[in-house]
């Protein structure tokens, strides 16, 4: 278990809540990726060292992604897997699953939150990811849902909460 000071978690919409959609070459898409990047930097430089992904379609792959990235240049990151059921990907398209496959094998660890799927599972991981960090990470498009539960949470907490516009 790593000290809760140095946990980053992440919260984010997935493709159908985006602007973008699945558009992943659109300018908002890559400005998103790259304050993604700018912004785990920063946290780096603040001592964030362990960062937790919830493992979704859309921002938590640019996330996890982002998070990779930031470990080629600084090796002591860590990147953990949250994922709410073993079944979480399984209705996914192709290329999604096998994004998902690909960073989960890069991820240095995982937690199964649950084995089966229930209708609070996804709830559960996100508290799951709040309550092992001192950060809350959310790329947030001001609409209710996931997204939105989990940095009320984080607030209610008193976990920081940094939130990047969409």
């Amino acid at each position: 278990m790593h000290p809760r000071a140095i946990c980053c978690c992440f919260s984010g919409h997935r493709p159908n809540r985006l602007p973008w959609g699945s558009r992943e070459s659109d300018e908002r898409c890559l400005d998103l990726k790259g304050t993604l990047a700018d912004t785990l930097e920063d946290l780096y430089g603040r001592g964030f060292r362990h960062f937790i992904c919830g493992m979704a379609q859309g921002c938590d792959f640019y996330f996890a992604e982002a998070v990779l990235a930031l470990r080629e240049l600084h090796p002591d990151v860590t990147l953990e897997a949250a994922i709410p059921c073993a079944t979480q990907a399984d209705r996914w398209p192709a290329a999604d699953r096998e994004r998902y496959v690909e960073l989960l094998a890069r991820c240095d660890e995982q937690h199964l939150i649950q084995q089966a799927y229930s209708p609070n599972c996804m709830q559960r991981r996100n508290q799951y990811m709040v309550d092992h960090s001192a950060l809350l990470l959310a790329a947030f498009a001001g609409l209710p849902g996931g997204t939105m539960n989990t940095i009320l949470y984080a607030q209610r907490s008193g976990v920081e909460t940094v939130v990047i516009g969409i």
